[in-house]
């Protein structure tokens, strides 16, 4: 806590002190203390609501030790908001200063009590569920925030003792407070002048000397992938290092240099910084309890695990939504609840007017391995129809491909039914997972180990995993698999984590989501620190 915050703080305890001190008793059936709370809390009718519940007895100006333990815990947190990089400004403490040393009646007091209680609910919502509202934000945020109301945070915060409900208030993943440690130590960093000088863009490669591979060398000490040297050389201690880098941060490891490289290596302390922000924000979006059992698609990172107890036990890479506007993987949670072994795929209505319907009016044998199906399920006869007379809004067909080991979904698809038709699958173009940006699908998530990940969700119900899905797969029929347990599926987006042995990671904002949650971050009042590098 900064001098500034301490100081701070010892005027809210002065400020309580001498309204206790002032001998104006609340909670006593006043009816100007009531009429004051009722007044002010009349905005907002979930505190409105606790307040008459509760007979109007005071949160916060009592003179008992559980008023004053309440007092200082809502201090306390109000004056390290920074902490959390939450817009401080919006809680308008300086007001809110003003407004306690100021209280002198009764009415004085009913003004008060309100005001404090506004105050911390804000607080507490935004440090709990998130600052800004995601699907204000972009249309791919669709996830659905688990909110407390007003009256359940008062609730809580009333039957626990002093500070203990605020202590439980941020995320309490490990994500979230190793993320809180990296703020800091960017902080830190920046207030110390950043990372050096940046590298000039080119291309640098084992072998290779010069001023270019010394501040290369320069930078990657000061980023702590490499322990101080003044070798002019590329050699092959650098090229580890560059290796290390470029695996921290999504890159293919092959230790050159190049262009993609250098600029993710020049980029500033204060971008990292801002990934940081947006990870807590993101981080405080998830649900509080995620599943000891889960399913983790990292779309920033193109990756999709299995988490058992905290523990990743599963990881393959994956492919996600194509980076347009109606092709961009969505992020939400739900549970898996089968999988479907030979699956059919039925092409969704707006792949079939944009893309094959075109394709048909040209030559109605086009996309001859897909089936057009009647609204009965009948195979259409192609040669029998004129399809230059449909529009996408009138197309009467379905369209389906069956079973194969062409099919477009591959040969396993694994369900957690949801609105935005979004599941994860099997592909036959294996050649994607070997691309450092895997932005190719429809929107679905296409896994490069999709048996594998079969066997691991089967072992929790099958005593042979592996042979079981086989002896149904050999089948070539379409065959549904039901899960015995349902596993949460958490669709996230993150270009700033922790991983699973302390390390940072940083990903590319390959869907321009992070930029534009940090616009609204600060739109709300956070801020970096001034100097940056």
């Amino acid at each position: 806590m900064s001098f500034v915050t301490r100081a701070r703080s010892s005027i809210f305890i002065a400020a309580f002190l001498a309204v206790s001190a002032s001998g104006v008793q609340a909670g006593t059936g006043g009816t100007a203390f009531q009429m004051a709370v009722a007044e002010s809390a009349s905005p907002s009718p979930a505190i409105a609501e606790f307040y008459r519940t509760n007979g109007f007895d005071p949160v916060w100006v009592g003179n008992t030790p559980e008023h004053a333990a309440r007092r200082t815990a809502l201090i306390r947190a109000l004056s390290t908001t920074d902490l959390h990089g939450l817009p401080g400004a919006r809680y308008d403490v300086q007001a809110l200063m003003t407004q306690m040393q100021n209280a002198r009646t009764t009415r004085d007091l009913g003004l008060l009590e309100a005001e404090l209680t506004r105050v911390f609910v804000k607080y507490a919502s935004d440090l709990q569920s998130g600052a800004v509202r995601p699907s204000q934000i972009d249309a791919g945020l669709v996830r659905s925030v688990e909110r407390r109301t007003a009256g359940e945070h008062l609730e809580l915060l009333v039957s626990g003792e002093g500070d203990a409900y605020f202590k439980k208030l941020m995320p309490q993943s490990r994500q979230y407070r190793s993320l809180l440690k990296q703020k800091k130590a960017l902080e830190a960093l920046i207030a110390q002048g950043g990372w050096g000088e940046t590298v000039p863009v080119s291309k640098l490669e084992l072998g290779d000397s010069g001023a270019n591979v010394i501040k290369l060398r320069n930078r990657l000490v000061a980023m702590g992938y490499l322990k101080p040297t003044a070798s002019p050389i590329y050699d092959d201690v650098l090229l580890a290092a560059v290796q290390s880098f470029q695996t921290a941060h999504g890159l293919e490891p092959d230790g050159v240099a190049g262009k993609g490289t250098i600029t993710e290596i020049n980029r500033p302390v204060s971008d990292r910084l801002k990934a940081v922000h947006v990870a807590l924000e993101r981080e405080r979006w998830l649900p509080e309890e995620r599943g000891e059992r889960h399913i983790l698609v990292n779309q920033a990172d193109f990756s999709a695990k299995i988490v058992d107890d905290g523990q990743v036990t599963f990881e393959t890479r994956a492919v996600i939504g194509k980076n347009t506007d109606d092709r961009r993987s969505p992020e939400f949670s739900d549970e898996m609840e089968h999988m479907v072994i030979n699956p059919s795929w039925y092409v969704p209505r707006s792949i079939i007017t944009k893309e094959y319907l075109p394709k048909l009016r040209a030559n109605p044998n086009a996309v001859g391995h897909i089936q057009i199906t009647d609204r009965r399920g009948r195979q259409v006869n192609r040669g029998a129809v004129d399809f230059n007379q449909f529009t996408a809004r009138n197309f009467p067909f379905s369209m389906r491909q069956p079973p194969s080991k062409s099919n477009a979904l591959g040969l396993v698809k694994f369900m957690f039914p949801n609105k935005h038709n979004i599941y994860l699958h099997d592909t036959p173009q294996k050649s994607l997972f070997s691309r450092e940006v895997r932005a190719f699908s429809h929107g679905c998530i296409r896994l490069a180990q999709p048996f594998e990940f079969a066997y691991a969700l089967l072992a929790k119900q099958q005593e042979d995993p592996k042979a079981f899905f086989h002896r149904v797969l050999n089948t070539g029929k379409e065959t549904k698999v039901n899960l015995d347990e349902p596993v949460p599926v958490h669709l996230i987006y993150r270009t700033a984590y922790i991983g699973p042995m302390g390390d940072v990671q940083y990903r590319r904002d390959v869907y321009d989501r992070d930029r534009k949650i940090w616009e609204a971050l600060q739109k709300a009042g956070v801020a970096l620190p001034d100097v940056q590098g």
